[in-house]
């Protein structure tokens, strides 16, 4: 039986870090934000790199840039994780990565205030993004550019 117990737990182990930047390619390029205030736009540019994957999401109220966030998709100790940079942050954040298929990601960070978990969903040209956590969901539409 114990046996049994350590190979399970070899294999989900296995499972869990073999997922890789790799996984989430289908990210890459830009992504105009479809769900935005009359006046406003906004969009997130993903590319890959060394590391895995490197994105930007960028606001903008008419021709100011209203925000700007730095992101990447990056393993550290043997697991995925989505790193959000903010200007209200003093430091990275990261989020676990701890689902991936083909056409989604959920990665979840139950430490930080807002938000705790984001899902990323795809079907052909168009992405919806999710943020949640503490009651409260914001969902962001995007068609690829």
């Amino acid at each position: 039986m114990r046996i049994c117990i350590v190979l399970i737990a070899f294999i989900y182990g296995f499972e869990a870090s073999a997922q890789s930047a790799n996984d989430l390619f289908w990210l890459t390029g830009m992504w105009n934000r479809t769900n935005v205030k009359p006046g406003r736009t906004a969009h997130e540019r993903w590319i890959k790199t060394n590391e895995g994957l490197q994105g930007w999401g960028i606001s903008m109220n008419g021709a100011d840039t209203s925000f700007v966030e730095k992101l990447r998709i990056v393993t550290k100790d043997n697991k995925l994780y989505y790193v959000a940079d903010v200007p209200e942050n003093k430091e990275s954040t990261y989020f676990l990565i701890t689902g991936v298929t083909a056409t989604s990601f959920i990665c979840e960070n139950p430490e930080h205030d807002f938000p705790k978990k984001i899902v990323y969903q795809h079907e052909g040209n168009t992405m919806k993004a999710t943020v949640s956590g503490n009651g409260k969901s914001i969902d962001y539409f995007f068609e690829r550019k």
